[in-house]
């Protein structure tokens, strides 16, 4: 008689990619496929993808890491997704096509629009949904194409329209039953998801415009959302989690207790300090620090404060795809580990523009302090320490704003597999940077671990956490002197192209008056 290994089928759905593989007892990633995405951005602030293709994306590589598993005679027993994070989508419930491109997270093209609200709303916001208007918002760009986009209109009149997140297009696909709902870790970067109550903010949508019929349903992340369709991925098994990928992650890195620090790397780098099951009051200055939920099982939230750096992962392939002057991102860390510094040259990584030290949408990417003798490992150095730096300056804002001091930084996502990043981190941060083992793995692991935590295949969150095993231990290897004199040259970069882009903000402001 055949023996069966119970696994969980986990989709890791990002920006850059869409990823499946099953996961075992032992919190091991198997059978592991992934497909790259298309991201479209025709013009500064704009920033799109393929609805239709995410979708065929992920429902492709879940059929081959479902095919492979059979194979070795596993039998999947749940699914559970991670998804991108405040990513919207726009479709017909007829066809289930996407009415218009996705509106991706890095998107400012509603910076203006939002400005104008800031004044009247910030303060009501902060301590409701733990942020501030913002320059990007979902719900906002929905309203602006159900007033100018003929087929979505159209669709809106006839009550076929769906809107949602990544997550809620792909549990509404998925699913065998159609239904359009979100989760808390994903609907609290949306920008309208109070806090406290685990509801819409009612107020803010109406001044948006938002119809308030087209808002998904509120779910937990670790809960039951029908099975999945046999049509589409060929078996029928419960839906059992949903998270954003950051949070998802979080899980599949063991950083789930008030104090621990952690940083995803994938498309951007994403910096999170948790801080428990009470929503912290931040201190008011540290405008770029947002607070989280960071996961919501049984009715209980637990949340963070997250800053983050929204171009890092994309600026490595910025270089390589558009620029040309490396070959991949993995020659870029290669390079790197050849010298010992940049050569004075400084990368900043701003290519959808800065939130910290303050949130600046039209600072630009810089590389700087090129001289004759500049080498391309210097180069290769001066970009992975730009990287290293933001996400520095991330950790220091979290500490500002919550008073909890980090004493160390556990690592995910595929960037975490430069050790040469990682040992730059370490020395700018001042503190050990720990990467665990499949660490560029964590959202799928820990996607699994919220489905499969109440008895599918562990008994608790804690007994899943305690799988996990460390690679590898970054430890400081400068002293606080040159830590400092590093910090004061990066600051100096940014305060720089921090006034450079606010004078290109007030040029342009007075010649649209004049």
């Amino acid at each position: 008689m055949t023996e069966y290994k119970e696994v969980i089928l986990a989709i890791d759905e990002g920006t850059s990619g869409t990823r499946a593989a099953v996961v075992t007892q032992n919190s091991q990633v198997h059978c592991l496929e992934y497909q790259t995405l298309q991201v479209s951005s025709p013009r500064h602030g704009v920033v799109e993808q393929d609805a239709d293709e995410i979708l065929c994306a992920t429902v492709a590589v879940c059929r081959k890491a479902i095919a492979r598993a059979q194979q070795q005679n596993m039998r999947i027993v749940a699914l559970a997704i991670a998804t991108q994070r405040s990513t919207a989508v726009l479709w017909d419930a007829q066809t289930g096509k996407a009415l218009t491109p996705a509106m991706v997270w890095q998107d400012s093209r509603f910076t203006d629009v939002l400005a104008e609200l800031a004044p009247e709303w910030d303060a009501k916001l902060i301590p409701q949904i733990g942020r501030p208007v913002g320059i990007r918002s979902p719900y906002l760009w929905a309203a602006h194409h159900i007033a100018n986009t003929p087929a979505v209109a159209k669709a809106h009149q006839a009550g076929t329209l769906v809107f949602g997140t990544v997550d809620s297009w792909l549990l509404w696909h998925l699913a065998e039953e159609k239904k359009c709902v979100t989760t808390p870790t994903n609907a609290t970067s949306a920008g309208a998801y109070r806090l406290k109550d685990h509801q819409y903010h009612a107020e803010w949508l109406q001044a948006l415009n938002f119809p308030a019929l087209l808002l998904p349903e509120l779910r937990d992340d670790a809960d039951n959302f029908g099975a999945t369709s046999q049509k589409i991925l060929g078996i029928h098994v419960p839906i059992l989690a949903c998270a954003g990928d950051q949070f998802a992650g979080a899980i599949g890195l063991g950083c789930t207790e008030r104090g621990h620090a952690f940083c995803m790397h994938g498309t951007g780098s994403f910096v999170d300090l948790m801080v428990g099951p009470q929503v912290p009051a931040l201190n008011p200055v540290c405008e770029s620090t947002l607070t989280m939920t960071a996961r919501r099982q049984k009715g209980l939230s637990h949340y963070s404060v997250e800053t983050f750096v929204p171009t890092t992962g994309s600026a490595l392939n910025w270089v390589c795809d558009k620029l040309h002057w490396f070959d991949s991102p993995e020659q870029i860390s290669e390079l790197a580990s050849q010298v010992t510094d940049s050569g004075g040259v400084s990368f900043i990584p701003a290519l959808t523009g800065l939130r910290v030290p303050h949130l600046q949408p039209q600072a630009r990417a810089s590389l700087n302090g090129i001289s004759i003798s500049t080498t391309r490992s210097q180069v290769a150095y001066a970009v992975l320490e730009g990287i290293a730096h933001s996400v520095a300056a991330c950790m220091r804002a979290n500490e500002a704003a919550t008073g909890i001091a980090v004493k160390e930084l556990v690592v995910g996502g595929g960037l975490s597999n430069s050790d040469t990043l990682l040992q730059i981190q370490a020395d700018l941060s001042g503190v050990p940077v720990r990467r665990m083992a499949e660490t560029a793995r964590a959202s799928l692991r820990g996607a699994a671990f919220l489905a499969g935590s109440a008895g599918l295949l562990w008994d608790s969150l804690s007994d899943a956490c305690a799988t996990l095993k460390t690679a590898q231990l970054f430890e400081p290897r400068i002293d606080d002197r040159c830590r400092e004199q590093k910090l004061a040259h990066w600051e100096s970069r940014i305060a720089l192209e921090m006034e450079t882009a606010s004078r290109h903000t007030s040029a342009t402001q007075e010649s649209t008056r004049s």
